[in-house]
């Protein structure tokens, strides 16, 4: 029931299906941090404070759809701390025997990159992500074809966001039936929420879908003495406003 956490939601197991898996093509995959939106830093506290569950849900995945090399895509702004967060987790991987050819002896090939970008907000956008890699101007490409069938380098590639990649370990640790047991009808697990504003303890909140706004609002230690709900910002910069009705 694991569904992409870029915004989208669409099913992850179906995106990873459509990658032509024993095709004897290059195939690649993608993570997406350019976390970008004003507000959000979930993305950002992922690679800073657990880089290894972005490496591991990526290598995972790239065994899941037959690809052998991942490139994960940090914004540009992170050089302070998130990027050499995960410097540090890729070299440690790599020394480990976690990463690279026949990994653990598995018969199991998969090498992972990281790539700065250079903080365009359109960057976001997958296909823009895959011209900044190959070294052109950031821009999004035209779709059909679509990135699973010509996509980075010109080859088939499945791009996820971190928090979706983060979500693969859960399942495998929990089993997938524990997993679906969290969350809603429609959206299984949890989900990282940034909530700022007027509130006591601005920060990073994990709670299962289903969770409500006011929940959030608790959680972050209520609304700021003397304050009171005028809109809701939603989703970002993108997002819609919800009043206080």
């Amino acid at each position: 029931g694991l569904r992409g956490r870029g915004g989208a939601g669409f099913p992850t197991g179906t995106k990873w299906s459509f990658m032509p898996r024993n095709a004897p093509i290059q195939k690649y995959a993608v993570c997406n941090s350019d976390e970008s939106e004003p507000g959000t830093c979930h993305d950002r506290d992922i690679l800073r404070f657990n880089p290894h569950s972005v490496i591991e849900g990526m290598a995972i995945g790239g065994y899941c759809m037959g690809a052998t090399v991942g490139y994960n895509y940090i914004r540009g702004e992170f050089l302070a701390e998130p990027i050499p967060r995960f410097e540090q987790a890729l070299k440690a991987a790599y020394e480990a025997g976690l990463l690279g050819k026949n990994i653990l002896e598995s018969g199991t090939d998969f090498d992972l990159h990281m790539f700065a970008g250079a903080g365009a907000y359109i960057c976001g956008e997958e296909t823009a992500i895959f011209n900044s890699i190959e070294g052109f101007r950031g821009e999004p490409r035209n779709k059909p074809p679509f990135p699973v069938e010509v996509g980075l380098f010109g080859k088939p590639t499945v791009v996820n966001n971190v928090e979706t990649l983060l979500n693969v370990l859960p399942i495998i640790q929990s089993t997938g039936e524990k997993y679906a047991s969290w969350g809603s009808t429609g959206s299984k697990g949890k989900k990282l929420f940034c909530v700022s504003g007027a509130v006591k303890t601005p920060g990073v909140y994990e709670v299962t879908f289903g969770a409500t706004l006011r929940q959030l609002i608790e959680l972050a230690g209520g609304l700021k003495t003397g304050s009171s709900i005028q809109a809701i910002l939603l989703g970002g910069a993108a997002g819609g406003f919800v009043g206080p009705e």
